[in-house]
């Protein structure tokens, strides 16, 4: 599958907090950061570990550790680094890279002001974060910036998305895997996600 929807009571618990108006933005911006936890290890099953050797309190045992500097988060900015501290939580060694893009509000369109990433990033699989997944515009962006780097192995992970911009990742990039905690209905004509949870960047920085 190459979208993957964490279906389970919890994430339904605090996505209905996350969605209510009332939510201020302390608890706003700690659900992401969790919810971001959960869709990392989702995101992190198909990894392979290095056998190495340990010793216990009891004996010495064969067992699996995670190579972190094959990783790298990049955000979207802004709203994607509201979810950093909870996938750096996970793996906390990966390295960052940030992408800056803003939404033309005449034109709908994402616009491009900012790329840094690791000089070794095509060495890395890279998870790209941005908690909603509307038009797929910036996705698609960032993926194609990512590629243009000679990145191989790329994931997204979003709280929401919209059915058009998974369609819309998935006709241009069919090798991305999305992770979202929750698929809801449909964009409005402002080409926000209905009932999604309002401007995902503007609460966790509480600008509005």
């Amino acid at each position: 599958m190459k979208v993957i929807e964490l279906n389970h009571p919890l994430i339904e618990h605090k996505l209905s907090i996350l969605r209510d108006k009332h939510t201020g933005t302390k608890e706003f911006r700690e659900l992401i950061q969790e919810i971001s936890m959960f869709l990392c290890y989702e995101a992190m099953k198909d990894v392979k570990l290095e056998s190495v050797e340990i010793e216990t309190p009891i004996t010495k045992i064969k067992s699996g550790k995670l190579n972190e500097d094959c990783y790298a988060f990049v955000p979207i900015l802004r709203a994607g680094l509201g979810m950093l501290d909870g996938v750096i939580s996970v793996i906390p060694n990966a390295k960052i890279g940030h992408i800056g893009m803003y939404r033309d509000e005449e034109t709908f369109e994402p616009v491009n002001y900012f790329f840094k990433v690791p000089k070794d990033i095509e060495h890395r699989e890279v998870i790209i974060l941005d908690p909603m997944l509307a038009t797929g515009g910036s996705a698609i962006d960032a993926i194609e910036l990512l590629k243009s780097k000679g990145v191989k192995k790329i994931k997204f992970l979003c709280i929401i998305a919209a059915p058009e911009g998974i369609l819309a990742v998935e006709e241009k990039h069919p090798d991305v895997q999305i992770f979202c905690a929750k698929i809801d209905s449909h964009l409005n004509e402002n080409k926000y996600i209905v009932p999604g949870l309002g401007d995902a960047g503007d609460r966790i920085f509480g600008t509005k």
